[in-house]
């Protein structure tokens, strides 16, 4: 967390390996944490729910995502926002970058 402005870029992150074939470079403000995700080919985040709400817009690659009971593939310069307590999950089809926000700060990706 912090209280001050941040410029960086995510090589100058620490990565954190949060699941098998998922590392994120996060950057956390008082409210607001980003998080630079990288996903290895055919790597799978499975269904899950966090009371966190999670935002975010593909850089790179390709990725599956379910919510609830919707399902969407979602390319280079798509967006996404699902909702706190929602069940969600995702699949890379092929390597993929995306750059999240979740609020409130998810702190396990801090540690």
């Amino acid at each position: 967390m912090t209280a001050r402005a941040v410029f960086t870029s995510p090589a100058k992150l620490r990565t954190k390996e949060i699941a098998k074939g998922v590392l994120i470079r996060p950057l956390a403000g008082e409210h607001v944490m980003l998080s630079y995700a990288e996903l290895g080919p055919g790597t799978e985040v499975a269904t899950h729910s966090h009371p966190h709400e999670q935002g975010g817009i593909v850089l790179e690659g390709e990725v599956e995502f379910w919510a609830g009971d919707e399902r969407h593939v979602i390319r280079r310069g798509d967006m996404f926002m699902i909702p706190g307590a929602v069940p969600h999950g995702s699949r890379a089809t092929r390597r993929a970058v995306l750059l999240e926000a979740f609020y409130p700060l998810r702190q396990e990706y801090l540690l």
